[in-house]
């Protein structure tokens, strides 16, 4: 299987981590800032990341990246036959197929999230950075090009992750401003 997880991701990735992801980004922002430039850092959450891994969607992915059957069959293995019912004083509900999520007390969970996730990065202009459920994107403000560039990689990150059957946390949605003052750009279909 090919090399999938991008670089963007700095968590449960070797040698990546919430310290190297703090560090790509300082130097980046600050390199900007500090020759003028005003940066605007939109922070994203995936609203419930883990449980919401489609089951269909993370065997298609690995199979378009190579993942041999032998593994592929055992992945799907993995990840089916689960079942889940509510229980709420006292009354049981009937159990039900677990068709969406992964394992996260798992060694296999976390790297098949990332994977799942890695397609975000596609063909994305500005600086996107994650860590684990978390992302950061960020571009420069100075202009309405690039004011424009940023509201654009922001919705196609939205769109990307509607079609993973995903959500970002629109409650946790922020925007971080560096530089001089210059009207940023919406969060997340028009929440700032």
């Amino acid at each position: 299987m090919k090399h999938v997880i991008g670089k963007s991701q700095h968590r449960f990735t070797k040698g990546k981590s919430c310290l190297t992801n703090l560090i790509a980004f300082y130097d980046k922002v600050t390199c900007s800032v500090y020759v003028g430039r005003a940066m605007d850092t939109v922070y994203l959450d995936f609203s419930k990341a883990f449980d919401m891994v489609s089951h269909s969607l993370l065997l298609e992915k690995l199979m378009r990246y190579g993942l041999d059957k032998w593994s592929m069959w055992w992945v799907g293995n993995w990840l089916t036959g689960r079942t889940q019912r509510v229980v709420v004083n006292s009354s049981f509900f009937n159990w039900q197929p677990v068709t969406s999520g992964v394992p996260q007390e798992t060694i296999l969970g976390p790297m098949l999230f990332n994977i799942f996730i890695s397609d975000l990065d596609d063909g994305i202009k500005c600086t996107l950075m994650k860590f684990v459920d978390d992302a950061k994107l960020s571009g420069e403000v100075d202009t309405l090009e690039g004011r424009s560039t940023l509201q654009e990689e922001l919705d196609r990150l939205e769109e990307r992750a509607n079609k993973n059957l995903m959500k970002f946390n629109k409650d946790k949605c922020k925007i971080l401003h560096l530089g001089k003052h210059i009207p940023g750009v919406q969060c997340l279909s028009g929440h700032t």
